[in-house]
């Protein structure tokens, strides 16, 4: 595996931990009331979007044994060119979903 690849999976693991973490407790309501709590979350998929389109890039072989990281990609798109249409909904529901299977795939890697 390249250097950089770690690199990635490094930095998509950390921003999937931070966002289980910020989240755990927390309701969709408190999502939606809290700015910071949304500020936190958005930013760290922004980068794990980012990372794992650098893995794409860099690493295509073991980009494509991670579930569902073209939407990762798309979501980061979405959350960095078009903010003003980001759907809290569908975020939290990455966050309660999809995203601790995520987390499994990134570490078995």
């Amino acid at each position: 595996m390249p250097p950089d690849s770690r690199k990635w999976l490094w930095d998509a693991t950390e921003a999937v931990q931070s966002i289980l973490r910020f989240s755990a407790g927390k309701t969709f309501e408190d999502f939606g009331r809290d700015d910071l709590l949304r500020a936190a979350i958005e930013r760290h998929f922004i980068i794990l979007g980012e990372a794992l389109g650098k893995l794409r890039q860099t690493d295509p072989d073991t980009a494509a044994r991670l579930p569902d990281l073209a939407r990762a990609v798309a979501l980061r798109n979405l959350l960095v060119h078009a903010y003003a249409e980001v759907d809290d909904a569908i975020v939290w529901g990455v966050v309660t979903g999809s995203l601790p299977k995520l987390l499994e795939a990134v570490q078995a890697i």
